[in-house]
């Protein structure tokens, strides 16, 4: 097996749903454990075949959720064949723009979103 990056996004405790990923990213669900109060401890999702995995905030207090300390955790690079249609598609399932879809000097065509859970993505190809 490759050796991948998987990264592990932390949401709130209580948290019941995650549609937006399916509707504005065109992730699938591969598999969730469920708390007993059937909100979601771990789901693991796919996007075209990269995975990454949503986990509920520790009681430890030591893993927390974007917007805890008044701030992102982490931004997300997801790198697509068309940013634009990308970005649309996010922003029609509830994602806010922080920055446009924009060529850069660098050779990236390059968005940034927020997801309705305060995760940060920035939508990039290299142009």
């Amino acid at each position: 097996m490759p050796t991948t990056f998987t990264p592990q996004l932390i949401i709130p405790s209580g948290t019941m749903n995650l549609d937006f990923y399916i509707q504005g990213l065109g992730a699938v669900e591969l598999r969730r454990f469920s708390d007993d109060d059937g909100s979601i401890h771990v789901s693991e999702m796919s996007i075209d075949g990269t995975l990454f995995h949503f986990h509920e905030e520790a009681a430890n207090g030591k893993t927390f959720p974007p917007g805890t300390h008044q701030g992102v955790t982490t931004i997300i690079g997801l790198m697509v064949d068309d940013v634009d249609a990308v970005m649309a598609r996010a922003l029609a399932a509830g994602a806010r723009e922080v920055h446009a879809a924009k060529d850069y000097e660098y050779g990236y065509r390059q968005g940034e979103f927020e997801d309705p859970l305060g995760h940060r993505w920035l939508i990039e190809k290299v142009i």
